[in-house]
Formats: C-alpha cells, structure tokens, sequence
C-alpha cells in the first residue's frame, strides 16, 4: 500500500502500542497504521524473534522479560548500525580472560552481545539486559549488581549496588554515556547512575566509552566525571574534528569504527 510506514517506523509504533496496551491485535495494527494484515503479521514474527514480544493467535503480547525494558528496547533501533560497529570494536580490545565493568545502555548491550566471541571473562554489571544477555554463556563469570531496580530502562542502582561495586577491579570499565563534551566531560540523564559510573571508571585499569557521534557536544542532566576520567572512547567518523581534537588533546585514545 502506497500509504504504507517504513519497516522499522512501523515497528517502532507497534512496540509503543504493546507498551501502552500490553497487548496488540493483526487487525487493530493494520488499521491503526495503514498496513496489509500480511505485513503486520511479518512484522510481529520479527519482533518475537528479537525478543520483544510473544506472539499470540491473531496478535502478541508482551513477555515477561521485556515487560521491563520496552523503552529500552525502542532506544536499541535507534542508531543502530552505528552502535554495533562502535560495540564491534570494544570487544575487539577485550582479550579472553579479562573482567569487565559494564553499565546500562544500548550501546554497551551491543557490547555485550559482540562479547559472545570471547571466553572465560568476568562481568560485573548494573544492565539487567547484558546480564540477561550473557548470563547463560557457560565460561562466562556474570554478576548483577542487586539494588533498586530502574524498570523502564533496565538497570539497578542505590547504595546496594555503589558498596557492591567496591569489592571487586577490573581491567575494563566500559561505559556509555547520553552526553561528552571537551569542557564539561561526561554526562549521563540519570542522576542515579552517574556515581555508579564513577566507582566503575576509578576500579578499572582502563575506563572505556563506547558513545556514537550524536553524544558529542551534548550536555546530560548529571556529571559522572571530566574526559581526564577515561582512556578510551569509541566512537563513529561522524564526530566534529575540533571537538575531537580537543579531547585527543586531553589524552584521550579516540577510536573511529
């Protein structure tokens, strides 16, 4: 139909609706957004298969695991070529063996997936969705970090998890973040997990970032730490050059996928 949604505009809407209604139906689908009933069933068989929903005869609805995280599972499609090059490359620069810090984030949950490849490695993390995630791997070391729970964006936080943090270093802390900037550093929209970023970044032998272009020369609600507070950021080509610069200039290893 020539008034057809593009594919990933229509999914995007179909998860909005599962997350309002916590169910959705063929025929509600393809009236509400102008589509034949073949292709909204298409479209929620590829959704159950990327674990958004559980599909149901004549529609879907929501699973108990993405009861949780559906606002997280909106932001993963955003941007998502870049941020599977960006997670690519963080897992390149993890050797098997290795313990890594990771919080909660699409990006950093592409990195967890890219992680697959490796062996024998020791996570620690807040991201109930990289726990998830990794969680079944048999030589892999998973610890969530138990604390209050963030339910719209998949995550832990509070005194529980700060005190659980220090008992444990790593060699990686890999971190995404919602805002960096040469002046004011990093930042993040929770204020709840900017000091757990912290405690990750100052018991790691190597704070990493892992953040597309779009991070650059945005300022987030909460500081986590100046860019004299990391090593690494990965990030895409699309990133201004004098800003770049700036923070090369502070010592920063920037990477381009």
């Amino acid at each position: 139909m020539a008034n057809e949604l593009k594919i990933d505009a229509r999914r995007k809407q179909i998860l909005e609706i599962l997350r309002r209604d916590g169910q959705v139906r063929v025929s509600q689908l393809s009236e509400l957004l102008g589509a034949t009933v073949v292709t909204i069933r298409s479209d929620l068989d590829a959704l159950e298969q990327d674990g958004y929903l559980e599909r149901t005869q004549g529609g879907g609805i929501q699973t108990m695991k993405n009861y949780y995280n559906l606002e997280f599972q909106r932001r993963k499609q955003e941007r998502m070529g870049m941020k599977k090059a960006i997670a690519a490359a963080a897992a390149d620069m993890v050797r098997d063996g290795d313990t890594l810090f990771i919080n909660s984030g699409t990006t950093t949950y592409f990195t967890a997936v890219e992680l697959k490849k490796r062996k024998n490695i020791n996570v620690v993390t807040n991201s109930i969705s990289v726990a998830i995630e990794l969680g079944g791997l048999p030589t892999f070391r998973v610890i969530l970090l138990g604390g209050d729970i963030n339910a719209q964006y998949s995550f832990t936080y509070g005194e529980d998890v700060k005190e659980q943090i220090s008992r444990y270093r790593a060699d990686w802390a890999i971190l995404s973040v919602d805002g960096i900037s040469p002046g004011v550093g990093l930042t993040t929209y929770h204020a709840e997990e900017s000091a757990i970023d912290r405690i990750m970044m100052d018991r790691a032998r190597t704070p990493l970032i892992v953040a597309d272009s779009t991070k650059l020369g945005h300022e987030s609600f909460s500081r986590i730490s100046g860019m004299n507070g990391i090593d690494v950021w990965i990030t895409d080509r699309n990133a201004d050059s004098r800003m770049v610069e700036q923070i090369t200039q502070g010592g920063v290893k920037v990477v381009f996928t």
